[in-house]
């Protein structure tokens, strides 16, 4: 299909889900196509500022604004949720496009419901992913360790049942396991150095085409003050933000260092009378424009969120990650195994580990070199010029 197509997004009311999209998205817009974008109310706006049209439908799944206790701490837990969040969203998403077909789906890894809309509507299905993707033995090596003890459990062997069901009511009969992590197409929106495995994943399926990121000017600026010598910014992202201690300790190991201006984003759910004593170089803030800030950055303490990861990757800033959850702790081996960063567990992230970590990255022409050979191979994966020729590629004919 050349002339100008139906293209429906799908995606979740999470920033690390929605904003690797948004500059795919506004570049298909660009091209002329028409692109509705199916996600929460609180999205909805900025879906809109990229020229696609929101189709809003109302989530149960904890919010970016909500306390991250509120996803709990089992595989169960954090699994469950989105299958009740995808049963009650379908009806409204069937809704929603009633009469207005799309000529193709695109939708985030966690968006269930638009592979079965996919099927229903006997339309092709891409799927975007904003992190690692499973490669040849992911399921023998990761899921299957994984799923053991929990599939031993009536809890467990529940969840399968009603995601078969789920799907079988829905006219497929595929297992929920390839179903959720086996898509029939990818495109990867993180850079190939990011991907554990990357020599066993199907290039046929998964395309790796790194950030697609944009200018970001609509999250704001940032000006390095005159007469930093060093300049560490300190975000956790946006979901696992409540680490009063750990703000602390980061207020202690860099905020005596003489020369050094820190940026401290603490999210919502810390008060800053909580971090004690803040010296002067040390700005605190309840968000951040990132991406502005990275570009001047020296040093960047990251959970090692997909996001933060392959920001520091394109700003080329060496990164102390301290994982807080889920695909987190796989990229702070990552980052470290590349020579660009130091993984420091979050038990032992006390001030006098991250200062060493910090003045050891900073010190390290090696890593300097790294980053710069990274950044390059980033620039040539495509970004978001080829993630829309690889989606217009599977437009039908």
């Amino acid at each position: 299909m050349t002339s100008p197509a139906h293209i429906a997004m799908f995606s979740i009311a999470a920033h690390g889900h929605v904003n690797p999209s948004l500059e795919v998205i506004r570049e298909l817009v660009a091209r002329g196509h028409r692109v509705t974008y199916a996600i929460p109310p609180l999205f909805a706006e900025k879906v809109a500022e990229t020229g696609a049209e929101p189709k809003p439908w109302n989530s149960t799944l904890p919010g970016p604004d909500d306390d991250p206790e509120a996803w709990g701490s089992t595989l169960l837990d954090n699994v469950e949720p989105f299958l009740a969040d995808a049963v009650q969203a379908l009806p409204q998403l069937i809704s929603a496009y009633e009469g207005d077909t799309p000529d193709l789906v695109l939708h985030d890894i966690t968006s269930y419901p638009a592979r079965v809309l996919a099927h229903r509507w006997g339309v092709p299905a891409v799927s975007l992913s904003p992190n690692l993707v499973a490669w040849e033995g992911y399921e023998q090596e990761v899921a299957e360790p994984m799923w053991e003890e929990p599939l031993k459990t009536e809890r467990g062997q529940a969840y399968y049942a009603r995601f078969r069901a789920w799907l079988a009511e829905n006219g497929i009969t595929e297992h929920p396991d390839p179903f959720v992590g086996r898509p029939a197409r990818s495109i990867v929106l993180i850079p190939k150095a990011l991907q554990p495995n990357a020599d066993r994943v199907d290039e046929s399926v998964h395309s790796f085409v790194g950030a697609c990121q944009g200018d970001r000017g609509a999250e704001g600026a940032w000006e390095r003050p005159a007469g930093a010598e060093k300049v560490v910014l300190v975000s956790l992202g946006s979901s696992f933000t409540k680490q009063p201690a750990f703000y602390r300790e980061c207020v202690k190991a860099f905020g005596e260092l003489a020369g050094w201006h820190v940026v401290l984003q603490v999210g919502k759910h810390v008060d800053v009378a909580e971090l004690g004593d803040v010296p002067g170089n040390v700005e605190v803030r309840s968000w951040v424009p990132q991406l502005a800030i990275l570009k001047q950055a020296d040093l960047f303490v990251t959970h090692a969120g997909a996001g933060g990861s392959q920001e520091g990757l394109a700003t080329a800033t060496p990164m102390i990650a301290v994982p807080q959850a889920v695909d987190q702790f796989g990229n702070a081996e990552m980052l470290e195994g590349l020579g660009v960063a130091r993984h420091v567990p979050s038990s032992e992230a006390s001030a006098e580990a991250l200062r060493a970590a910090a003045l050891t990255l900073l010190n390290s022409p090696e890593a300097a070199t790294r980053l710069k050979s990274i950044q390059k191979d980033m620039a040539a994966e495509g970004g978001t010029h080829r993630a829309a020729d690889l989606i217009e590629a599977e437009l039908p004919t």
